[in-house]
């Protein structure tokens, strides 16, 4: 079985890098999607990946010093149409660059197996969205990603979980329909 070429997709200093959905609560797909120019990447990745990259980006905009900048409209704008997700996103790395001052954000496909060298002009390996961000455009996805995870569908008072519009069986109802 032939290897295909591996694809690196890298956006420095992007006009836009968000989180969205396509889809309704309780049947979105999440995806990242980067735009510079004519360029527009799409990625697929899980809401809990989301989450986790908010919740880092926020970490690390701590420890650096970086407060959020005087509120401004926050992008609600819809992913770029058609959203194509070129790959599911497995493992995320974010980074602080300290000369650029800037965030890194990489996302790897989670279809290939192994390590590889963290080398971009390797053939193989898995494809890899790369994207540089300032403080303020980061501020600015933990701003739109927060709202995203609260979009979602509403949670059972009783055991956290989603509730679904014909409701759900609960755990601690002894299961019943919610």
């Amino acid at each position: 079985m032939g290897c295909m070429a591996r694809r690196l997709f890298i956006f420095d200093n992007p006009e836009r890098f968000v989180a969205g959905t396509i889809g309704s609560a309780g049947q979105r797909a999440f995806f990242l999607q980067a735009r510079k120019g004519g360029a527009v990447v799409s990625v697929a990745v899980e809401k809990v990946q989301v989450a986790a990259l908010a919740t880092r980006m926020e970490e690390v905009l701590v420890a650096v010093e970086h407060s959020a900048p005087a509120t401004t409209e926050p992008d609600a704008e819809p992913l770029e149409e058609p959203v194509i997700g070129l790959f599911e996103v497995g493992a995320m790395a974010l980074a602080w660059d300290p000369v650029t001052r800037m965030l890194v954000v990489e996302a790897r496909d989670s279809t290939e197996e192994g390590e590889y060298p963290d080398v971009e002009d390797e053939a193989d390996g898995p494809d890899l969205l790369r994207v540089r961000i300032t403080p303020d455009e980061a501020h600015e996805f933990v701003r739109r990603s927060a709202a995203l995870m609260s979009a979602g569908r509403p949670t059972c008072p009783f055991c956290g979980q989603p509730l679904n519009p014909e409701g759900h069986f609960c755990p601690r109802s002894n299961g019943q329909l919610n």
